[in-house]
């Protein structure tokens, strides 16, 4: 028997600064793949904890079905349900706030809510066959489907026509302004969600994707509400904050990056007090002889998905874009691939997450801003950093003994994405250190700073096995 974290303080705090660099570098990059990185960080710090026994295999599954789960509910809009808490018409509309922040509730609660039941899929032990992840998952689309319809419809912005449960902008608050309504599928997220936890719970019977569901629905649901609520309560005191404690960093702070790292801080940190609460319930399954992909499949699921990513991330086709959006729809063949394949597992959790930050970023600092020349762009934003991390990739897709080392599988992989994906958004802030001249992403570009050191302290100084800090070797001079 492992030795089990007697204190749930330490991974919270981890997992807290995992899910707080992550989502607030999400931020940057959009609503799904930005999102996946975020999962990644959070369910790697995780499995350090909880799972670091296990083979590098099992634990890079666990992972990388979180990570693919997460994006998910980067499907819903939620701008402007967020705005319905601080858009300047609306300051001191108690009914607008009080709506805008039970649809920030439900919309956190469904996207940690996918995060939290694939993770606990991953870690739960119970076999589940292609065929069977295959048909919930298309049965998810019918029921996605079927949830916008219900929850989601009539949308009919020219006539007016909205939903009877809307947690956007409308006329009902502004009824004299010009608005834009946005159409929302959180009702057919729901609905997806609820067939899955209803399968997982009562067929399936599988105790640990059911409880950490519930454990994703509250820490989502908490986490953006807190999030939102920080910056709610910027827009209804901007004047007091203005002139009080903050005022001499108070014109460098994003308020909108705050509640992002403040969502991704918070439902790490609930997230991870669930998983201790259930940590009785992590199993391994090594048995995967039956849910084995051939090599020469999984090579033709990469390219269809690779072809897939590049065009919904970089080119915009109406049609494409349409069964793209519905996010779980791109899900279906990372997740079969990742349940029945060898390399899967590993690619989610480097290259194929890696590859639209990358992409972006080059976008961002050498088509859109002309912050550095093609060529030099290519080099040390796109082509170097994937080739490193699609090396280590496939040493550890070649390794025959990928079935152990899982402690050591983890810090490498934590190690290289907490770099990666700093040296990403660095890049992208235009390098906010903070002795030049501050600028509105110096205060997070520093917090992430925190992020990124306290995750590479843990992973050198910190012993799961032993469940204690090797001290000594901290501060032997």
């Amino acid at each position: 028997m492992f030795r089990t974290i007697k204190n749930p303080l330490v991974p919270m705090c981890f997992a807290s600064l995992a899910g707080g660099m992550g989502w607030g570098i999400r931020g940057q990059y959009g609503h799904e793949t930005g999102a996946m990185l975020a999962g990644l960080l959070v369910a790697l710090v995780l499995v350090y904890f909880f799972a670091h026994q296990f083979s590098a295999i099992n634990i890079a599954r666990a992972v990388a079905l979180a990570t693919v789960a997460i994006g998910f509910g980067g499907s819903m809009t939620y701008g402007q349900t967020l705005g319905l808490t601080q858009d300047s018409p609306l300051i001191g509309n108690i009914a607008a706030l009080r709506w805008g922040l039970i649809g920030t509730f439900i919309k956190g609660s469904i996207w940690i809510g996918f995060f939290g039941l694939f993770f606990g899929i991953g870690l739960g032990g119970k076999k589940y066959s292609l065929f069977e992840i295959l048909l919930i998952l298309f049965v998810s689309i019918f029921f996605l489907y079927l949830g916008v319809y219900i929850l989601n419809e009539p949308f009919d912005p020219i006539n007016k026509k909205l939903p009877f449960i809307y947690f956007s902008d409308d006329w009902y608050w502004e009824p004299v302004e010009k608005l834009r309504p946005r159409r929302e599928q959180w009702g057919g997220l729901l609905f997806a969600l609820v067939f899955l936890f209803s399968y997982i719970s009562f067929i399936k019977k599988d105790i640990l994707a059911r409880n950490m569901t519930l454990w994703g629905l509250l820490a989502g649901g908490l986490g953006f509400i807190i999030g939102q609520s920080v910056q709610a309560y910027h827009a209804w005191n901007m004047y007091e904050i203005k002139n009080g404690l903050l005022s001499s960093i108070y014109p460098f702070i994003n308020w909108w990056n705050m509640m992002e790292i403040t969502f991704g801080a918070v439902f790490a940190f609930i997230i991870a007090l669930g998983l201790w609460y259930n940590r009785n319930h992590i199993s391994s399954n090594d048995d995967y002889n039956s849910l084995k992909l051939g090599i020469k499949m999984e090579f033709i699921l990469l390219a269809v998905h690779i072809v897939a990513l590049l065009t919904w991330n970089f080119i915009s086709f109406s049609t494409f874009d349409w069964f793209a959006d519905r996010a779980i729809t791109m899900g279906i063949i990372p997740i079969v691939a990742i349940m029945g394949g060898r390399m899967w597992p590993y690619l989610i959790c480097l290259p194929i997450t890696a590859l639209p930050i990358a992409g972006k970023t080059l976008r961002f600092l050498a088509y859109r801003n002309n912050d550095i020349s093609l060529i030099i762009g290519w080099i040390i934003y796109f082509i170097i950093p994937l080739i490193l991390i699609s090396w280590y990739c496939l040493q550890l897709i070649k390794n025959k003994d990928n079935h152990s080392n899982g402690i050591n599988f983890i810090r490498y992989t934590l190690c290289i994405n907490t770099i990666f994906y700093f040296y990403m958004n660095w890049a992208f802030f235009n390098w906010p250190w903070p002795w030049v001249n501050w600028t509105m992403r110096t205060p997070s570009g520093l917090i992430f700073i925190f992020c990124t050191i306290g995750i590479l302290l843990l992973i050198n100084y910190y012993d799961p096995n032993k469940d204690q800090w090797k001290y000594r070797k901290l501060f032997k001079v």
